[in-house]
């Protein structure tokens, strides 16, 4: 092996250990995946909470830690935190064959990584509306032939059915148009975020017509996502988070009254500490 590919197969066994995650699956994508095909040339700027840091060095090596790389300083969007979303991936189960929809896929390094799970049988949409970052994703990613990328809103677009939606930006709520599209089975992972600190990873998991299973995997904050955000419920979801409670919720529940099992309502949807109807 050379030297990048133990710094990357060591950086894959941390960053699972690290994300909990049981797959070996998962750890066998992130040793394979080369993040440095996926950021553009270094040096690359490193989200702190102080801040963007310069790698001061174009050496590939450097990106092999759990850090978040630049995208679009001025914009605030990175190349996400790798242990989350292993973490993520992990709880997703992806299966080989497997359609999937990326919402928010940046310059393609987690949409890689979702196609690597899915495999060559599988299929992978993946949206970004921005035009620079799509433009990118899709030479990033033309090597994959069952990858396509939409320059497009992963919130008005009619999306395929899916057996897993990957939502990299941060929602005040599930869309209709999302759990519409998932196939029995199918799960929905994006994170709910309120108007101010930290949301976290919701995994919706569609049991029935219009049974949902739901759990948080982990805390999150991201960048919003353009179309799935309500100023009044993001404001609402704040002292949700705050309660520090979300390992009680276990189903979605929607169009319906909500109980005294509710652990936050929205609108015509909520989350419920019971198990899934």
């Amino acid at each position: 092996m050379t030297n990048i590919e133990v710094l990357r197969a060591f950086y894959a066994r941390y960053i699972t250990a690290k994300g909990a995650c049981r797959d070996p699956s998962v750890q066998a994508a992130f040793a394979l995946v080369e993040r440095e095909n996926y950021l553009g040339p270094g040096p690359w700027n490193v989200y702190t909470l102080a801040g963007y840091i310069s790698t001061d060095t174009s050496d590939p090596a450097v990106l092999y830690q759990d850090i978040l790389i630049g995208l679009k300083t001025d914009r605030g969007i990175n190349n996400g935190e790798p242990s989350l979303h292993a973490r993520c991936l992990d709880a997703a189960a992806i299966s080989r064959g497997e359609t999937i929809t990326h919402i928010g896929s940046g310059t393609g390094y987690y949409t890689a990584l979702l196609a690597h799970l899915t495999g060559e049988a599988g299929h992978v949409a993946a949206y970004e509306i921005d035009p620079g970052l799509s433009a990118h994703a899709t030479s990033n990613l033309a090597h994959l032939e069952h990858v396509r990328v939409l320059e497009e809103s992963g919130t008005h677009a009619v999306l395929p059915r899916s057996d897993l939606i990957y939502v990299s930006a941060g929602a005040t709520h599930p869309l209709n148009s999302w759990l519409e599209a998932l196939n029995d089975g199918g799960r929905l992972i994006f994170p709910l975020t309120p108007n101010r600190g930290l949301g976290g990873m919701l995994l919706v998991t569609r049991v029935a017509a219009n049974s949902y299973a739901a759990k948080f995997i982990s805390p999150a904050q991201f960048i919003e996502c353009i179309g799935a955000r309500d100023d009044a419920t993001g404001e609402s979801l704040v002292s949700a988070f705050k309660s520090n409670t979300t390992a009680a919720v276990k189903s979605l529940r929607l169009k319906t009254p909500a109980d005294q099992s509710a652990w936050f309502v929205g609108a015509d949807w909520w989350l419920s500490t019971s198990e899934p109807a």
